[in-house]
C-alpha cells in the first residue's frame, strides 16, 4: 500500500535503511522502523498519513538525523517518513523578507540560494540540518542572541495532521509579520518534535545580510571571568550577533581537530554585524569590557575566509570533542538559564564535571544563557553510562532550580520527559496531553517522545 502511494523505488524495508533511520547523533540506542518511505510532495504525505493512521501504524518523521535527543527512534516500529526529497524553495518574497520552503531544504542550501538577494536566514544550529527538522525541534544556535530562534522566525506552516488533513497554521499563503487573530497555531507546531503532525512547508522570516562582519576570540583566566564578560557585554547593550563560550578542554580539542593555534583557556568567540562605522564602535566597547574582565590573547578575524575558518572550528566542536576519546560515543545535553544566573551554573557545572571523573567539555551560546556539556562515554560500560545520565539529570535540575529550562534547543525527545514534567508541572503536562490527544487521538505520531 505504501508503494502504491509513492512508487516502489521510494519505499525500503532493507536492514541498512531501517537502521540508518532508527537513530540520530545521540547515544540513545537504535530503534529501527518497519519501513522507510520517501514522499515527493504534500499530496503523498497526506495519503501516507491517512493510510498509516487508518491501519494503526506509528508514523515517525525524519529529516537529516542530526538531532541529539533520540527524536527519530521508532519506539514502536511503524513507518519512517523521510522528507528530505521534498527539497524545493517554493517562493521568495524579497520585499516582504520571507521565503517558503519544503521541509527537506537545508539551511546552507537556502543561504546559497539567497546569496545574491541581499537577504539571509540566520538561524544556525551548526549542523546543516533540514529546515523542517529545525522547525520541529525549535532549533536555534550561534546567531540566536541577535536574530532569535526558529520560534521567532517561522511565519506560517503547512502541516499534514495525523489522519491526513492539511492545515495552514496562519492561513493559506499568508506571511504577515504579526497577528492578533486567534490562537497561535504556528507556535504550537514549532518544537512539537513530530508528535502532532508532519511539516510539509514552512514560511520563514528573512533578514538583510549585514554590510560588514567582524569576528574575534579572546581568552580569560577563568570560567567566571569569561561569563562575567558575557553578562557585561549584554548589559551594556552592545549589539553582538554571536557570543559563544568554550572551556579550556574544548579549546584544546578544537586546536587539535581544526588546526588552530588558539591559547588554551576559557574563551569567548564573538561576532559583530553592521556598518563599518558601527562595527568600530561595537568592537571598541566589547574589547574594553572583556579587558576589564581579564581577557587576553585577542584575535580579530575580518576577512571572510578567516572568519569562516574560525566558525568552522566552533561548529566542528562536536567532532573535536569525540576525538578526545576515540571509539566512544558523545552525549550532549543542554540547559538554559536567565542570564543573571549563568555565571553561577557554569562555574558549578565545571566543578561537577571535574568531580564526576567523566571526560567532557563545555560549550555554549552564552548570549542566550544556553550551554552544552559534551561527555564522552563507552556505550559498553553500564556504570559509566549511569554516571553520564545522572550528570545530565543533575544539570537539568540545577537549571530548573535557577528558574531556567532543562533544554534550550535540543528538545525533550526520549531522555528529558521526566525533567519536562518537573519544569511545567502537573497542570502543564495535563494540558499538553490533552492537546496531543485532540490532534492525535490514536497516539501514532512519533510515539514515546516528549510526553
Amino acid at each position: 500500500a505504501l508503494k502504491a502511494v509513492v512508487g516502489s523505488p521510494h519505499v525500503s524495508t532493507t536492514a541498512a535503511d531501517r537502521e540508518q533511520h532508527g537513530h540520530d547523533e545521540s547515544m540513545h540506542r537504535c530503534r529501527p522502523p518497519g519501513a522507510v518511505v520517501w514522499p515527493q510532495n504534500v499530496e503523498q504525505v497526506s495519503q501516507l498519513a491517512a493510510l498509516c493512521y487508518s491501519q494503526g501504524v506509528p508514523i515517525v518523521p525524519f529529516g537529516t538525523g542530526t538531532g541529539l535527543e533520540g527524536g527519530v527512534c521508532a519506539m514502536q516500529g511503524g513507518v519512517c517518513i523521510n522528507l528530505t526529497r521534498m527539497d524545493q524553495i517554493l517562493r521568495v518574497n524579497p520585499q516582504d523578507f520571507s521565503v517558503v520552503v519544503e521541509p527537506g531544504v537545508t539551511r546552507k542550501t537556502l543561504n546559497t540560494y539567497l546569496r545574491d538577494s541581499g537577504l539571509w536566514f540566520p538561524v544556525d544550529p551548526g549542523a546543516d540540518a533540514s529546515l523542517g527538522g529545525m522547525v520541529a525541534t525549535a532549533a536555534s544556535g550561534t546567531n540566536a542572541v541577535r536574530y532569535g530562534t526558529m520560534r521567532d522566525n517561522v511565519l506560517n506552516l503547512e502541516v499534514v495532521l495525523p489522519g491526513g488533513r492539511l492545515l495552514h497554521t496562519a492561513g493559506l499563503g499568508r506571511h504577515f509579520r504579526k497577528s492578533a487573530a486567534g490562537y497561535n497555531l504556528t507556535g504550537l507546531f514549532v518544537g512539537s518534535e513530530g508528535t502532532l503532525g508532519l511539516i510539509t512547508a514552512a514560511t520563514l522570516r528573512l533578514h538583510p545580510a549585514p554590510e560588514a562582519t567582524v569576528a574575534a576570540t579572546c581568552a580569560f583566566p577563568s570560567v567566571q571571568a569569561a561569563v562575567d564578560a558575557t553578562v557585561h557585554i549584554l548589559q551594556a547593550a552592545v549589539p553582538v550577533a554571536r557570543i559563544e563560550f568554550l572551556d579550556e578542554v574544548m579549546m584544546d580539542a578544537c586546536n587539535r581537530h581544526s588546526q588552530l593555534n588558539s591559547f588554551v583557556a576559557p574563551t569567548l568567540f564573538l561576532e559583530f554585524h553592521g556598518s563599518e562605522r558601527a562595527l568600530a564602535e561595537q568592537i571598541e566597547r566589547a574589547e574594553e569590557i572583556t579587558q576589564h574582565n581579564g581577557a587576553s590573547h585577542f584575535s580579530w578575524a575580518k576577512g571572510a575566509q578567516e572568519r569562516s575558518r574560525l566558525w568552522a572550528a566552533r561548529h566542528n566542536a562536536w567532532y573535536a570533542a569525540l576525538a578526545l576519546r576515540p571509539g566512544c560515543k558523545g552525549y550532549s545535553t543542554d540547559v538554559c538559564v536567565p542570564i543573571s544566573r549563568l555565571p553561577e551554573i557554569l562555574v558549578q557545572t565545571k566543578e561537577d564535571l571535574k568531580a564526576s571523573g567523566l571526560t567532557g567539555c563545555i560549550v555554549g551560546h552564552v548570549g542566550d544563557g544556553n550551554f552544552h556539556c559534551i561527555l564522552l562515554v563507552d556505550p559498553e560500560d553500564t556504570e559509566e553510562l549511569r554516571r553520564v545520565r545522572d550528570f545530565g539529570k543533575q544539570l537539568g535540575r540545577r537549571a530548573l532550580a535557577l528558574h531556567g529550562t532543562c533544554t534550550g534547543e535540543h528538545g525533550i525527545g526520549l531522555g528529558k520527559r521526566q525533567l519536562l514534567q518537573e519544569e511545567v508541572g502537573v497542570v502543564g503536562m495535563e494540558i499538553m496531553r490533552q492537546l496531543k490527544a485532540m490532534l492525535d487521538p490514536r497516539g501514532l505520531m512519533n510515539p514515546g517522545k516528549v510526553l
